[in-house]
């Protein structure tokens, strides 16, 4: 049903815009045809190329349909809402009717608007944001940890191998203890990680590595997903939990998508005494149970914070935390917006970040 419901939410949308870039567009019918259904055919290919198309095609022409079909979507949401302000506009008579009819200048001018918003929100996903954050707790440490937290690499046909390499080297820079990833390292298949060999890029990083699953995961058949985090050296936590050092305790959880997974209360029961308690959860749900389960810090991510304006809107109100600190009593989260990304490579209004955070002693 929701399915149903998207789809024709879509259809309409693209039936909208396709009809002012048939109507604003100031070329002979030809060319307008052209463009017009140019524009439809890349918006209609987000369903054929997320279907299972890619995995037929060669690497570097799998990547490209990826990146258009999925761009397509924010293409679409951006000129829905430019078409629809210029509407209004039009209708108050703040707009001349004629700059949306077979004109140069409101073809120019909404193409200079959509330049400004991709360029933009490509070159600021490229420039990944380092968050600092300071956890404190009187219980023994024995010295100070220094962590990289990340979430949502989304590693596939945009997201590449020399993608995860630079990234790989932003890690190690910060010379961390430990590395905790919260899920959805994969995008939507395993075969572009296998065939670039990044699990050997994992190897580099200079530090123990712990995750969770994510939903993505799932998507990319978790038992794949599974052994390409053996291969890659990264210790998986499914609803169980390791010890570092005799003094934290990191539970991992399974992704919520496994509807059979294990509850946080047995699991934080097993925690050993005495320990701080990180617990790895993919999805930020249920926040207060976190608390109530007396848990020190929970890692997560899934939101992406909705990656670009108005998108973040909605994630902000359908979470507890969309995005950043949480802390209820002596409990605290932090919900990551991602390294990565799904889809486009654009963040519009958003960011895409690493947490780099300092554990130590202290109130």
């Amino acid at each position: 049903m929701f399915f149903i419901i998207f789809l024709a939410i879509v259809l309409c949308s693209m039936g909208y815009v396709l009809w002012h870039v048939w109507c604003i567009l100031p070329f002979p019918k030809v060319a307008k045809w052209v463009a017009t259904i140019a524009l439809a055919a890349c918006l209609l290919s987000m369903f054929f190329f997320l279907g299972g198309a890619l995995d037929k095609m060669p690497l570097g022409m799998a990547s490209i349909c990826y990146d258009v079909s999925t761009s397509a979507i924010i293409v679409l949401l951006y000129l829905f809402m430019l078409f629809i302000v210029a509407d209004v506009a039009r209708l108050i008579r703040l707009l001349p009717a004629k700059l949306l009819h077979e004109s140069w200048t409101g073809t120019l001018a909404i193409l200079a608007i959509m330049l400004v918003l991709f360029i933009g929100g490509n070159i600021h996903y490229r420039n990944k944001v380092r968050v600092p954050l300071r956890l404190t707790t009187s219980k023994h440490l024995g010295k100070t940890y220094k962590m990289v937290m990340i979430s949502d690499l989304h590693l596939g046909y945009h997201n590449r191998c020399a993608e995860l390499s630079r990234w790989v080297d932003m890690v190690n820079a910060e010379h961390p203890d430990l590395v905790l990833i919260a899920g959805d390292i994969i995008d939507i298949s395993i075969r572009p990680l296998v065939e670039e060999n990044m699990a050997e890029e994992f190897k580099r990083i200079e530090a123990p590595i712990y995750a969770c699953l994510g939903n993505h995961e799932y998507y990319s058949k978790q038992p794949l997903a599974r052994k390409f985090y053996q291969d890659a050296g990264i210790h998986l936590l499914i609803d169980e939990q390791a010890v570092v050092d005799s003094v934290i305790t990191i539970i991992g959880r399974d992704d919520r998508t496994n509807q059979q997974r294990s509850e946080l209360e047995p699991l934080a029961r097993q925690a050993a005494d005495g320990t701080y308690t990180i617990v790895l959860n993919h999805q930020p749900y249920e926040l207060e149970k976190t608390a109530q389960n007396h848990i020190d810090f929970q890692f997560s991510g899934h939101t992406h914070r909705g990656q670009i304006w108005p998108i973040s809107w909605i994630t902000d109100h359908v979470y507890e935390c969309s995005h950043g600190l949480w802390q209820q009593g002596g409990t605290k989260v932090y919900v990551s917006s991602g390294l990565g990304i799904w889809g486009g490579k654009y963040r519009i209004g958003t960011q895409s970040e690493y947490v780099v955070a300092t554990l130590e002693e202290g109130h």
